[in-house]
């Protein structure tokens, strides 16, 4: 910094001193004198250095000139005084100065403009001048030149740097209505749906901790600080006071000369401050120029130290703005000679120096390059093209350079992103970092206590967050405590009291570093909070019950036919076999002769008794066929709709048992949102207030729209206030309620809940991320180490342990088979073995009752006992070897009397059987002596 000040009499005798030097010189060299005016302000302070600028610069330019000689004439004026600074104009103008120089003072620089409008003479400035509210005159401006930078172009400057930093929000605080000005550009970057930009004015009270405060309360961490340069550092060590320079708070000084201001204190702070630089302190011009002044000082016995660090801005525009001119000079000089003329402010006939505007319109098309790196002006003489240096405050160099900023290219950064990293990684050792977290299952839970074991801190939880964090922790090497989110919300906007809840109102609040948990990362959310690369992705799905599995019925296979269709068979069946029948009787083509080879035979039969018909529809309805058919075009037509009807039946019944079985063994289910959609009778619901819910309420999709419509109507509420709550309503709900929740925490429930399933797929897309404060220092890195741990597998190794090994889980890992699925048990099909053993019984009776009754009847022909009969019979029918039988006279009386024709032609034959039959029957050696061909019976 500069020592030392101005030495009263010695610096008011300089001019002379150096005049004096000039006109021995002058007649030494012979060079032609060019006088030079400068007027400077008594303060502030750093005014002296660019006096010394001023005049060095120009003893640097008289050194290397061979023609021509500047004479710097010197005036002071105070900053407000414009009567004395317009007679020192005057003054100047009587003594024939070619340029004035400065003031830095907007009243007294506009006096001076004006009355070297008038007289021609170029007026060389090297401030902040604003544009007028009406516009630019060029008539007014037309022999000014401006080196500052112009105003438009500094403020985009600054808008572009609050865009690259992605400030949503932040806060102004301003000393003048300048200053106010200088931000133009600062306030029409944000539209009206943009968050909204809060502007405080600081006044001559120099305790700034009520203001700050106010701006901690409304959670404010961006701030652009446009006051005086001599107000900065006094601000930022009360902000320290009160909290406000913490590692989120973020400080943009507008000031061109904040590098010049001695920041030592406030270098360990953690927050972030950034300024802007016009000169690029490490270049050969700016230090060459300090040695000059520095050895030209010690000349004159006047100790001044000032580090090319610390150069104000103005000074170094002292210095360009004699550098410009002086080659303006030599470049015309060399087609014309230029000569001084003394000229009066008063004068009736008021004279022009014919030079000056010819210097000021080559000014302007000239490019030079200077301390302040390129000077390129417009047609009005402003710098309009310029480079600026961006530099952040650091620990160990004060103010460092990280980017730059032209108007073509905009902020460059010239540091590298693995410097970024290692520095930001530095600053992690040893920090110690709040991780806010909420209880849920996998990802935090509470750890279970053995027997007589306390834990506290860290060693309370288990669980996937406190894993990831640890290991983060490892790989970034900062150590963490875990705190539990006191509402246990994950964080929304509340619209109508505009605050946010939960794990990211933690945040704002700076109450936690960050927020680990299964926080979905969410485009309201970014807006408050920033978040790491996601950790899981991860998607809305649907959590619904299993299909319950009807009992088993063992008559199923009667099912894909109603009970009216089986008894309306049924019906059918008996008519169909009665009106065959019926019409057998009476059609003359059923009745045959029994004995085809005796064309003489008188006698024909009927063999369409009730027995045969309904053992032809069976035979049909059944699918076989029968030995026997009728002969008739009317029995026929009957016999031949029955059977396109009993195939048409079967051919149905055969095609819907295998589907209907299948069928019947599973309950109606939902397959996909849609299907939740378009029904009414099964309800569904979401977390209240949670990432889920947000995503159907602004969901323009028809389907979505539809849901959340139902969601937000149904009553009793549907709306939960956990994923367990939401689980427990799922079992408890026998399917008729379904939850929607995130595709993780299902997976988690359905490896531990066997009866509980995934519905359909994924409705959407998004993923887990670490939340912390906006433009948090440690996002990229924290960002790094997650990838890491992607890259090296140890995500997928955490997710496997947590979901499917601890705390019961892997307990629904089993895979159904799909081919097995769809086959039909024993319990299904069982009916029809029963339907098939009660038949088999059935005509086993029947078999019984037959041969009973043909016992009987043996016992009447043959005149023996029904037991001799029995057992005869009986013998006969277990001895296998036997292949053939003689045949029993079995017609009875009635029948003999239906076909007495038939049996007076057979009686003789007949009565022989019987008469041989009887005999061996009563001979009891005759029961007993059988051979190989049967019964010996008596032949005739």
């Amino acid at each position: 910094m500069m020592q030392g000040t101005r030495r009263g009499v010695s610096v008011h005798y300089l001019p002379a001193i150096l005049l004096l030097v000039h006109a021995l010189c002058g007649s030494v060299d012979g060079k032609r004198e060019i006088p030079i005016g400068a007027i400077f302000h008594q303060v502030p302070d750093h005014s002296y250095e660019s006096e010394i600028a001023f005049r060095y610069a120009v003893e640097r330019v008289n050194m290397h000139e061979k023609h021509f000689e500047l004479v710097p004439i010197v005036r002071y004026v105070s900053p407000e005084d414009s009567f004395r600074t317009e007679r020192k104009v005057c003054e100047l103008a009587a003594e024939g100065v070619t340029a004035v120089f400065g003031p830095s003072s907007l009243l007294t620089a506009g006096i001076v403009g004006s009355i070297c409008k008038t007289l021609e003479i170029p007026h060389i400035i090297t401030h902040w001048d604003p544009e007028p509210l009406g516009g630019i005159e060029a008539e007014l401006r037309a022999m000014t030149i401006n080196l500052y930078p112009e105003a438009d172009v500094l403020s985009r400057a600054l808008a572009d740097l609050i865009v690259d930093y992605s400030w949503k929000s932040f806060t102004i605080i301003y000393d003048s209505d300048e200053g106010l000005m200088r931000l133009k550009d600062i306030l029409q970057i944000h539209g009206p749906a943009d968050a909204p930009i809060t502007v405080r004015q600081i006044d001559d009270d120099p305790d700034y901790r009520p203001l700050l405060k106010d701006i901690q309360s409304s959670g404010e961490s961006h701030i652009i600080l446009e006051i005086r340069p001599d107000r900065i550092l006094e601000l930022l060590r009360q902000a320290k006071e009160v909290k406000m320079l913490e590692e989120y708070q973020s400080y943009i000084i507008t000031s061109l000369d904040a590098h010049t201001i001695d920041f030592e204190e406030l270098r360990y702070s953690r927050s972030n401050i950034t300024a802007l630089r016009l000169m690029d302190t490490k270049s050969f011009d700016i230090k060459n120029a300090v040695h000059d002044w520095e050895q030209g000082e010690a000349r004159m016995k006047r100790p001044f130290r000032v580090s090319p660090e610390h150069v104000h801005t103005e000074s170094a525009l002292y210095n360009d703005a004699v550098k410009i001119y002086a080659t303006a000079i030599r470049e015309l000089d060399a087609t014309e000679e230029i000569t001084p003329a003394r000229l009066s402010c008063g004068s009736k006939n008021l004279r022009q120096w014919p030079f000056g505007l010819r210097i000021v319109n080559y000014m302007k098309v000239k490019t030079e390059h200077g301390i302040t790196g390129p000077i390129i002006f417009d047609d009005f003489g402003r710098r309009a093209h310029f480079h600026l240096d961006i530099i952040e405050l650091s620990k160990d160099e004060g103010f460092k350079k990280i980017a730059t900023w032209d108007p073509t290219h905009g902020v460059n950064y010239t540091r590298s992103q693995g410097e970024v990293y290692s520095q930001i990684v530095e600053s992690l050792q040893n920090k110690t970092f709040i991780v806010a977290s909420r209880i849920g299952a996998p990802f935090l839970m509470f750890k279970e206590k053995k027997d007589g074991e306390f834990l506290e801190g860290n060693n309370r939880f288990e669980g996937y967050s406190l894993e990831l964090i640890d290991g983060i922790s490892k790989i970034l090497g900062f150590q963490y405590r875990m705190e539990l989110v006191p509402d246990g919300k994950y964080g929304s906007y509340n619209k109508v009291t505009k605050k946010w809840d939960g794990l990211v109102k933690y945040l704002l609040d700076r109450k936690a570093d960050l927020a680990v948990c299964d926080l979905t990362i969410t485009y309201e959310r970014r807006t408050a909070v920033d978040f790491t690369m996601p950790f899981m992705t991860l998607g809305i799905s649907i959590l619904y019950a299993k299909p319950v599995q009807q009992p088993k019925d063992l008559f199923s296979f009667l099912s894909p036919l109603s009970l009216d269709v089986w008894i309306y068979m049924a019906t059918a069946y008996l008519g169909v076999s009665v009106l065959l029948f019926v019409l057998s009787r009476m059609a003359p083509a059923d009745w045959e002769n029994p004995h085809p080879c005796k064309q003489d035979n008188d006698e024909v039969e009927n063999i369409w008794d009730m027995c045969n018909a309904l053992w032809l529809t069976m035979g049909s309805i059944m699918g076989q066929g029968c030995d026997i058919l009728p002969k008739a075009i009317s029995t026929r037509l009957v016999a031949g709709m029955w059977w396109f009807f009993a195939l048409i039946m079967l051919s149905s019944y055969t095609a819907n048992l295998a589907a209907f079985l299948t069928m019947e063994r599973m309950d109606a289910t939902i397959e996909s949102a849609e299907d939740l959609a378009k029904q009414s009778k099964i309800k569904y619901g979401v977390v209240m207030g949670g990432s889920t819910m947000a995503f159907f309420q602004t969901s323009n999709f028809s389907t979505y729209q539809r849901m959340w419509a139902s969601m937000e109507s149904a009553r009793p509420s549907v709306f939960t206030k956990s994923n367990d709550e939401g689980r427990d309503r799922v079992i408890k709900g026998k399917r008729m309620y379904a939850f929607l929740m995130e595709s993780t925490s299902l997976e988690y429930i359905t490896e531990r809940y066997c009866d509980l399933t995934q519905i359909g797929g994924l409705l959407d897309s998004k993923g887990y991320g670490i939340a912390m404060p906006v433009n948090s220092p440690y996002r990229t890195a924290i960002s790094g180490a997650v990838l890491k741990m992607q890259e090296e597998g140890k995500l997928y190794q955490l997710k496997t342990r947590w979901w499917k090994e601890m705390r019961g889980g892997g307990q629904c890992t089993e895979v159904p088979n799909s081919s097995q699925e769809n086959e039909l048990g024993i319990g299904n099909v069982g009916g029809v073995f029963v339907v098939l053993a009660l038949g088999c019984f059935c005509a086993f009776l029947i078999g019984i009752l037959e041969f009973l009754w043909n016992v009987r009847k043996v016992a009447v022909e043959e005149k023996v006992t029904p037991w001799d009969a029995l057992k005869a019979e009986l013998k006969f029918a277990l001895n296998i070897a036997v292949t053939s039988k003689p045949v029993h006279n079995t017609l009875s009386e009635s029948t003999a009397s239906g076909k007495s024709s038939l049996r007076s032609k057979s009686e003789s034959r007949r009565g022989s059987e019987l008469a041989g039959r009887g005999n061996s029957v009563r001979t009891a050696a005759s029961l007993t002596n059988l051979d190989k061909s049967g019964f010996a019976f008596d032949k005739h």
